[in-house]
Protein backbone atom coordinates (compact mmCIF):
# COMPACT_ATOMS: atom_id res chain seq x y z
CA UNK A 1 0.00 0.00 0.00
CA UNK A 2 1.57 3.40 -0.87
CA UNK A 3 2.12 6.11 1.17
CA UNK A 4 0.88 9.54 1.26
CA UNK A 5 1.95 12.87 3.11
CA UNK A 6 -0.53 13.91 5.19
CA UNK A 7 -0.15 17.64 5.11
CA UNK A 8 0.41 17.43 8.76
CA UNK A 9 3.64 17.57 10.61
CA UNK A 10 6.69 16.24 8.90
CA UNK A 11 5.87 12.48 8.71
CA UNK A 12 4.58 10.56 6.15
CA UNK A 13 2.11 8.12 7.59
CA UNK A 14 -0.80 6.27 6.17
CA UNK A 15 -3.67 8.02 5.97
CA UNK A 16 -6.86 6.37 7.56
CA UNK A 17 -9.28 8.77 5.41
CA UNK A 18 -7.50 8.77 1.84
CA UNK A 19 -9.85 7.06 -0.69
CA UNK A 20 -6.57 6.49 -2.70
CA UNK A 21 -5.95 3.95 -0.14
CA UNK A 22 -8.56 3.06 0.58
CA UNK A 23 -11.54 2.33 -2.06
CA UNK A 24 -8.56 2.80 -4.84
CA UNK A 25 -11.01 0.93 -7.05
CA UNK A 26 -13.99 3.63 -6.37
CA UNK A 27 -15.95 1.28 -5.43
CA UNK A 28 -17.71 3.49 -2.70
CA UNK A 29 -15.84 6.89 -2.99
CA UNK A 30 -15.85 8.58 -6.35
CA UNK A 31 -12.64 10.75 -6.20
CA UNK A 32 -10.79 10.20 -9.83
CA UNK A 33 -13.06 13.50 -10.91
CA UNK A 34 -11.09 15.75 -8.69
CA UNK A 35 -7.28 16.70 -9.36
CA UNK A 36 -4.87 16.41 -7.48
CA UNK A 37 -4.54 19.19 -5.65
CA UNK A 38 -8.63 19.17 -4.86
CA UNK A 39 -8.31 15.36 -3.46
CA UNK A 40 -5.37 16.15 -1.45
CA UNK A 41 -6.90 19.22 0.52
CA UNK A 42 -9.94 17.30 0.89
CA UNK A 43 -8.25 14.20 2.31
CA UNK A 44 -6.25 17.22 4.46
CA UNK A 45 -9.82 18.53 5.46
CA UNK A 46 -10.98 14.84 6.65
CA UNK A 47 -7.43 13.75 8.79
CA UNK A 48 -7.95 17.45 10.73
CA UNK A 49 -11.77 16.51 11.09
CA UNK A 50 -9.92 13.37 12.60
CA UNK A 51 -7.35 14.57 14.52
CA UNK A 52 -10.19 16.85 16.16
CA UNK A 53 -12.41 13.88 16.80
CA UNK A 54 -9.29 12.13 19.05
CA UNK A 55 -8.63 15.95 20.58
CA UNK A 56 -12.32 15.87 21.83
CA UNK A 57 -12.92 12.25 22.95
CA UNK A 58 -9.42 12.74 25.01
CA UNK A 59 -10.93 16.27 26.74
CA UNK A 60 -13.69 14.36 27.45
CA UNK A 61 -12.26 11.73 28.75
CA UNK A 62 -9.65 13.82 30.92
CA UNK A 63 -12.92 15.45 32.17
CA UNK A 64 -14.80 12.43 33.28
CA UNK A 65 -11.83 10.96 34.55
CA UNK A 66 -10.99 14.17 36.85
CA UNK A 67 -14.51 14.14 38.02
CA UNK A 68 -14.80 10.47 38.39
CA UNK A 69 -18.12 10.04 35.77
CA UNK A 70 -19.15 8.04 33.07
CA UNK A 71 -19.89 9.45 29.87
CA UNK A 72 -23.52 9.57 30.71
CA UNK A 73 -23.57 10.71 34.35
CA UNK A 74 -21.10 13.63 32.69
CA UNK A 75 -23.54 14.66 29.97
CA UNK A 76 -26.49 14.26 32.82
CA UNK A 77 -24.18 16.68 35.28
CA UNK A 78 -23.69 19.06 32.26
CA UNK A 79 -27.66 19.39 31.78
CA UNK A 80 -28.06 19.79 35.45
CA UNK A 81 -25.19 22.81 35.59
CA UNK A 82 -26.69 24.15 32.64
CA UNK A 83 -29.90 24.71 33.89
CA UNK A 84 -28.77 26.27 37.26
CA UNK A 85 -27.08 28.97 35.39
CA UNK A 86 -30.10 29.87 33.54
CA UNK A 87 -32.27 29.69 36.61
CA UNK A 88 -34.23 26.42 35.75
CA UNK A 89 -34.83 23.72 37.41
CA UNK A 90 -34.11 20.19 36.45
CA UNK A 91 -36.39 17.45 36.69
CA UNK A 92 -35.74 13.76 36.64
CA UNK A 93 -37.96 13.70 33.24
CA UNK A 94 -36.26 16.45 31.73
CA UNK A 95 -33.06 15.01 32.17
CA UNK A 96 -34.49 11.33 30.47
CA UNK A 97 -35.89 13.42 27.93
CA UNK A 98 -32.29 15.25 27.23
CA UNK A 99 -30.34 11.82 27.50
CA UNK A 100 -32.97 10.03 25.30
CA UNK A 101 -33.05 7.41 28.56
CA UNK A 102 -35.68 6.02 30.29
CA UNK A 103 -36.86 7.76 34.33
CA UNK A 104 -35.75 4.11 35.52
CA UNK A 105 -32.24 4.43 34.13
CA UNK A 106 -32.42 8.41 34.88
CA UNK A 107 -33.12 7.39 38.55
CA UNK A 108 -29.70 4.93 38.53
CA UNK A 109 -27.74 7.69 36.95
CA UNK A 110 -28.93 10.99 39.76
CA UNK A 111 -28.74 7.68 42.30
CA UNK A 112 -24.71 7.51 41.54
CA UNK A 113 -24.15 11.56 41.00
CA UNK A 114 -25.91 11.70 44.21
CA UNK A 115 -23.63 8.86 45.89
CA UNK A 116 -20.73 10.88 44.87
CA UNK A 117 -21.63 14.33 46.12
CA UNK A 118 -22.32 15.94 42.72
CA UNK A 119 -25.93 16.82 43.12
CA UNK A 120 -28.84 17.05 45.47
CA UNK A 121 -32.35 16.35 45.29
CA UNK A 122 -34.87 18.58 46.60
CA UNK A 123 -38.72 19.25 46.47
CA UNK A 124 -40.41 20.44 43.36
CA UNK A 125 -41.24 24.06 44.78
CA UNK A 126 -44.39 23.54 41.84
CA UNK A 127 -45.00 20.41 41.72
CA UNK A 128 -45.42 17.85 44.84
CA UNK A 129 -44.81 14.58 42.63
CA UNK A 130 -41.81 15.77 40.96
CA UNK A 131 -37.90 16.22 42.32
CA UNK A 132 -35.68 18.98 41.47
CA UNK A 133 -31.97 18.48 40.88
CA UNK A 134 -29.20 20.63 41.51
CA UNK A 135 -25.37 20.24 41.42
CA UNK A 136 -23.50 20.82 44.20
CA UNK A 137 -21.48 24.34 44.45
CA UNK A 138 -17.75 21.98 44.59
CA UNK A 139 -19.10 19.97 41.52
CA UNK A 140 -19.90 22.85 39.89
CA UNK A 141 -16.25 24.47 40.58
CA UNK A 142 -15.10 21.39 39.65
CA UNK A 143 -16.87 21.19 36.13
CA UNK A 144 -15.75 24.67 35.88
CA UNK A 145 -11.92 24.03 35.95
CA UNK A 146 -12.36 20.46 34.15
CA UNK A 147 -14.13 21.49 31.22
CA UNK A 148 -14.43 25.55 31.05
CA UNK A 149 -10.58 26.37 30.06
CA UNK A 150 -10.77 23.96 27.28
CA UNK A 151 -14.16 25.20 26.33
CA UNK A 152 -12.87 28.63 26.37
CA UNK A 153 -10.08 27.84 24.12
CA UNK A 154 -12.63 26.43 21.58
CA UNK A 155 -14.94 29.34 21.65
CA UNK A 156 -11.98 31.57 21.56
CA UNK A 157 -10.65 29.79 18.12
CA UNK A 158 -14.15 30.34 16.86
CA UNK A 159 -14.61 33.79 17.57
CA UNK A 160 -11.75 34.45 16.03
CA UNK A 161 -12.63 33.65 12.48
CA UNK A 162 -14.50 36.04 10.64
CA UNK A 163 -18.22 36.01 9.91
CA UNK A 164 -17.78 34.54 6.87
CA UNK A 165 -15.66 32.08 7.85
CA UNK A 166 -17.62 30.86 10.71
CA UNK A 167 -20.65 30.53 8.07
CA UNK A 168 -18.62 28.24 6.07
CA UNK A 169 -18.30 25.92 8.84
CA UNK A 170 -21.26 25.67 9.89
CA UNK A 171 -22.78 24.76 6.39
CA UNK A 172 -19.83 22.09 5.96
CA UNK A 173 -20.95 20.69 9.78
CA UNK A 174 -24.18 20.72 9.35
CA UNK A 175 -24.01 18.95 5.50
CA UNK A 176 -21.35 16.28 7.31
CA UNK A 177 -23.58 15.98 10.33
CA UNK A 178 -26.75 15.23 7.89
CA UNK A 179 -24.27 12.20 6.16
CA UNK A 180 -24.92 10.47 9.60
CA UNK A 181 -27.76 7.51 9.71
CA UNK A 182 -30.59 9.13 11.29
CA UNK A 183 -31.78 7.10 14.61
Amino acid sequence: MAKHRSGHGNAEEFSMVDPRLLDPGEEVVQHGRLDSDDLNQTVRVLESLRRWHSAERRMSEKARKDMELGETDMRALRYIIAAQVNERLATPSELAHHLGISTAAVTKVLDRLADRHHIRRLPHPQDRRSTAIEATEETRRAARKAVGRTHAGRFNVAAALTAEEREIIIGFLDALSATAPSD
